[in-house]
């Protein structure tokens, strides 16, 4: 059976599912520089490391959505595991949270760690909630992602291609 047209909901029992912390992300300052300006941020504390320090950092800082950027990887390996039988086509992104330690610095080497925090269904829709925790070389947590998502159901009345947008 394909799980990607199933229209059984996701599996409770994934609740509470880890999933093996990622290969290390190293935060290069380039990497910082580059999103605060996708982002439109000129704050010097992400592109000076003189600005940086003169705060008490130790080199510049990532802007806090950077977290996005390196827990996001994580939690597609989530999505992406057959067993849980997400049709990923049908996913969006619906909110995000971040919970700080401390800012991420260039030089850091950080992991991720994904749990799934819940599955709910709703009116057809599965909501997934994972939860990334974000560590640093030593193995202490700087941050914590939590990226909900929604796995729209199909409209099976629909011809193929039509009902999604």
């Amino acid at each position: 059976m394909d799980v990607r047209s199933s229209p059984m909901p996701l599996d409770q029992s994934f609740v509470g599912r880890s999933y093996p912390p990622t290969e290390p992300y190293e935060v290069g300052r380039e990497k910082i520089r580059e999103f605060a300006q996708a982002i439109g941020d000129d704050n010097p504390v992400y592109t000076d490391p003189e600005a940086a320090r003169a705060l008490g950092y130790p080199d510049v800082i990532a802007p806090p959505t950077f977290v996005f950027l390196v827990s996001y990887r994580a939690a597609f390996e989530v999505v992406s595991d057959p067993k849980l039988g997400l049709d990923y086509s049908r996913v969006v992104h619906s909110d995000q949270k971040f919970a700080y330690v401390r800012p991420l610095r260039a030089g850091d080497r950080l992991t991720v760690t994904s749990t799934i925090e819940s599955v709910k269904s709703l009116k057809g829709n599965d909501m997934l909630t994972v939860r990334g925790e974000l560590h640093d070389e030593t193995g202490a947590l700087v941050a914590t992602a939590h990226t909900k998502l929604v796995a729209r159901s199909a409209d099976e009345n629909a011809p193929a291609g039509e009902g999604e947008r």
